[in-house]
C-alpha cells in the first residue's frame, strides 16, 4: 500500500518542470558567422518564450555579453562528443536542444537539433574529404537520434528528404529571423576610401568559395560601367580569392567588423547574391533589411527570403543575366523605390521573435 509520502514524493516529481539543456557553445566563439548568430539569438529568447520549462545552457568557454547563464564546463577538443554528455548525465534532462552543432554520439536521452543546410551533398569537392565523412555522419545520426528535425527552410526540408530519407512529417520548418531594422553604429563614410572602395559599387556578402559564386559576380560587373564588385568574408578558396584580387574592378575586404558592414551596405547602389545553393540566405536577409536592392539566384531557399522584393536571375553562372539584372536594381527611378520599399517591409516579417517562438513551439512538441 502506497504511504501518503510516497503519494506527495510522486506528486511533487510529476510537477516539476521539464528541463531542455542547450548547447550554446557556438554562441561562445570569437568570430560570429550564420550559426554562432542563430545559436545566440534563439537561445536567448528562450526562456522568455517558454517560461514553464527550465533551462539549462552549456559551453565550453566563458563570453561576456550574452544574456543567459552558462554553465561553462571546458575540453579544448572533443567537447561536444565528451565533455558535453558526460555533463549531462549528472543532470539527466528532458531534452538535448542543439541549435547549431551537432548530438553527441554518447548521449543516450532524447534530443532535437537544427539542420541549416547540406551544402557538403550538393557541393562535396568544396570540402575535405574528413569534413564531408564527418558532416555526413552526423547529419544522418541527427536524423536517426531526433523524434523531429527543424530546418531553417523548405529548400532544407526538401534535402533532408531527398538525401536521408527522412519523412516530410517529421520537419518542422523555422525561418531563421535577422530581418528587423538596424540601429548598430556605421562606420564613418573616409572608411571606404581607406578599403579602397572609391565610387558606384555592388556588394558580395559571404566566404569566398565556390558555391557563392563571386566569379561570376566579378565577371557581371566587369560589364558594367564605372562600377566595382566588393566582397566582404572570409577567404576560404586561395585560387578564387586570388582571382578576385587580380582584378581592377574588384575590392576583396575580408572580414569586416559589423560598424564597417553596416557601413558597405548602406553605400552599396546594390547588393548581389549568385550562389549555387543556399540553406537559407542572410545576406539577402540582412540587405533587405537595411534597404538594399538584392539580386539572387532563383534557386534553393533564395526565393523563399526574397519573395517579391528581390531581382532574380535564373541561371547564376550567366554573367549577362547577372549585368542585366544589376543594371534594372542600380537604376534610378520609380522601380527602384519600389523595391526599396518592398524589401524593407519583406524583411521585417523574418524576426528573431518569431524564429525563436517557433524554436520554442518544437520543443514543446517532442517533449510531449
Amino acid at each position: 500500500m502506497q504511504s501518503e509520502g510516497d503519494s506527495l514524493r510522486g506528486l511533487s516529481k510529476s510537477v516539476l518542470p521539464k528541463t531542455v539543456a542547450v548547447d550554446v557553445n557556438p554562441a561562445t566563439r570569437e568570430v560570429a558567422t550564420g550559426t554562432e548568430i542563430y545559436t545566440r539569438e534563439v537561445a536567448t529568447r528562450l526562456p522568455a518564450l517558454a517560461p514553464e520549462l527550465r533551462w539549462r545552457f552549456f559551453a565550453s568557454r566563458a563570453r561576456a555579453g550574452l544574456a543567459m547563464d552558462v554553465m561553462v564546463v571546458p575540453l579544448p577538443r572533443l567537447w561536444s562528443q565528451v565533455r558535453l554528455p558526460a555533463a549531462l548525465v549528472r543532470m539527466w534532462p528532458d531534452l538535448l536542444f542543439v541549435p547549431g552543432h551537432v548530438i553527441p554520439f554518447a548521449w543516450p536521452g532524447r534530443a532535437l537539433t537544427v539542420v541549416h543546410d547540406l551544402a557538403f551533398e550538393h557541393f562535396p569537392d568544396a570540402y575535405s574529404a574528413a569534413e564531408t565523412s564527418y558532416l555526413r555522419l552526423t547529419t544522418r545520426w541527427a536524423a536517426w537520434r531526433s523524434p523531429l528535425l527543424i530546418a531553417i527552410s523548405e529548400s532544407t526540408k526538401a534535402d533532408l528528404v531527398r538525401f536521408y530519407g527522412v519523412s516530410r512529417d517529421r520537419v518542422r520548418v523555422v525561418p531563421l529571423g535577422g530581418g528587423e531594422h538596424v540601429d548598430g553604429a556605421s562606420a564613418p563614410e573616409s572608411k571606404l576610401a581607406e578599403l579602397g572602395v572609391k565610387g558606384d559599387f555592388v556588394l558580395q556578402v559571404g566566404r569566398i568559395e565556390t558555391r557563392k559564386n563571386q566569379v561570376a559576380a566579378l565577371a557581371a560587373v566587369e560589364k558594367l560601367q564605372n562600377t566595382t564588385l566588393v566582397v566582404a568574408g572570409p577567404e576560404r578558396d586561395r585560387a578564387i580569392t586570388a582571382r578576385l584580387r587580380a582584378s581592377s574592378r574588384c575590392r576583396v575586404l575580408g572580414r569586416v567588423d559589423p560598424a564597417t558592414l553596416n557601413l558597405l551596405y548602406a553605400s552599396a547602389r546594390a547588393v548581389v547574391v549568385p550562389s549555387l545553393y543556399e540553406g537559407f540566405g542572410l545576406p539577402v536577409l540582412e540587405a533587405m533589411s537595411r534597404g538594399q536592392v538584392v539580386v539572387a539566384a532563383r534557386n534553393s531557399s533564395l526565393p523563399e527570403v526574397g519573395g517579391d522584393a528581390a531581382i532574380y536571375v535564373d541561371d547564376p553562372n550567366q554573367p549577362d543575366q547577372l549585368a542585366g539584372a544589376l543594371t534594372k536594381a542600380m537604376r534610378d527611378g520609380t522601380e527602384r523605390a519600389n523595391l526599396i520599399a518592398a524589401a524593407r517591409t519583406r524583411a521585417a516579417e523574418f524576426t528573431w521573435d518569431r524564429c525563436a517562438k517557433g524554436v520554442a513551439d518544437v520543443i514543446r512538441e517532442v517533449l510531449r
